[in-house]
């Protein structure tokens, strides 16, 4: 449960004060963190130790020490020197190790919990019960980050994100699987859209800075004020996520609130996505219009159709821009300059894009 580095950099750390050895055994006998090379010459001792009553003992010189979790063995302590406080340095070292334990157990009941309630896999009733006693606030203000980078993770990375990113003992930092990191934000009551930009901002400078990632993308889902709605949020930001493929994906920051017409979208059966662009453009894609033609009307639509101000950034004569619109009215039977043909059209390049991806998935 606690991880080796996790042992040794305890160990190390008490041997600096000390300047008495240690080493950590399973419970058959395998050097787990040792701050000598001593360590492995003492396997038959500590499987001997094991078997035996005492809790703890004095064997060839060395002061060995058991840690339980639970009544079950879980660690065997040496703490090897020549100070006379050996015993009681060596009874702090075990003692350090078995709150580690405590600890680490209950940051992984955590971890479970928190995990189930993302996949809701919890009854209500089970929520409540086992956030009590977890003592886990039940009517926070909650809202769910999604981190996902190119790199696959595994615990070691997941522990290194904890460190980077847990500045609250009431935030909740996990994974569902090898893609995605989570995040539980707990907030105050004053945070809103602002701050919770700013947070996005700042764990997307954090980590690119430490892992060196350039392809890190951050969504969000929307503040919920009880514990059961903890899902909402997490299925908000998956959400957010995938549809920020689709339409925004200059953006390496999105939010649940900003997804407007393409969460709609994103949630149509792709065969009645096929029949729309084939009853709009009969049967013609609106996405094979040559490169002008489609810089044009990404340009009007960027213009809030605007006419003067298109012609004046695509550096045309007004009248060129004019000809290009009713050359595009003839071709496809929508004006651009209508506002109803301009929705229309926009949301078929929508409905392409979206086509398209699932058929990248589909793969």
């Amino acid at each position: 449960m606690i991880t080796n580095q996790i042992l040794l950099n305890t160990i190390e750390g008490l041997k600096g004060i000390s300047r008495i050895d240690f080493c950590v055994f399973d419970v058959e006998g395998k050097v787990l963190a040792t701050t000598s090379d001593n360590g492995h010459n003492y396997e038959d001792v500590v499987l001997s130790f094991g078997e035996s009553p005492a809790d703890s003992q004095e064997i060839q010189g060395c002061q060995f020490f058991k840690i339980f979790d639970e009544q079950q063995l879980e660690y065997i302590l040496l703490a090897d020197g020549e100070n006379e406080d050996v015993y009681m340095v060596g009874k702090i070292a075990a003692f350090q190790i078995q709150n580690l334990l405590i600890a680490y157990k209950e940051r992984f009941d955590k971890d479970n919990f928190i995990k189930n309630l993302l996949l809701d896999n919890l009854l209500l009733v089970d929520i409540y019960n086992r956030a009590k006693k977890l003592h886990i606030d039940t009517d926070a203000k909650r809202v769910i980050f999604i981190i996902e980078t190119s790199r696959e993770k595994d615990s070691a990375a997941l522990d290194n994100v904890r460190s980077l990113l847990g500045g609250k003992s009431r935030d909740f930092i996990t994974a569902v699987d090898e893609k995605n990191i989570i995040v539980v934000k707990e907030l105050s009551e004053k945070d809103g859209s602002k701050e919770m930009d700013k947070m996005a901002k700042d764990m997307l400078s954090i980590l690119k800075e430490d892992t060196g990632d350039e392809h890190i993308h951050i969504a969000y889902g929307t503040v919920v004020n009880d514990i059961k709605e903890v899902s909402k949020s997490y299925k908000e930001a998956k959400m957010a996520l995938d549809v920020g493929k689709i339409f925004f994906d200059e953006k390496d920051i999105v939010a649940y609130s900003t997804l407007g017409i393409g969460r709609l979208i994103y949630q149509l059966p792709l065969p009645l996505c096929k029949m729309f662009i084939k009853e709009i453009f009969e049967g013609k894609s609106p996405d094979e219009f040559d490169e002008e033609t489609l810089a044009t009307i990404n340009k009007f639509f960027e213009n809030s159709l605007n006419v003067s101000e298109t012609s004046r950034q695509l550096y045309i004569h007004r009248n060129t821009l004019v000809y290009r619109l009713d050359k595009l009215q003839k071709s496809t039977g929508l004006d651009l300059r209508v506002f109803e043909d301009a929705i229309t059209f926009k949301i078929a390049l929508m409905v392409v894009k979206y086509m398209k991806y699932m058929e990248t998935l589909e793969y």
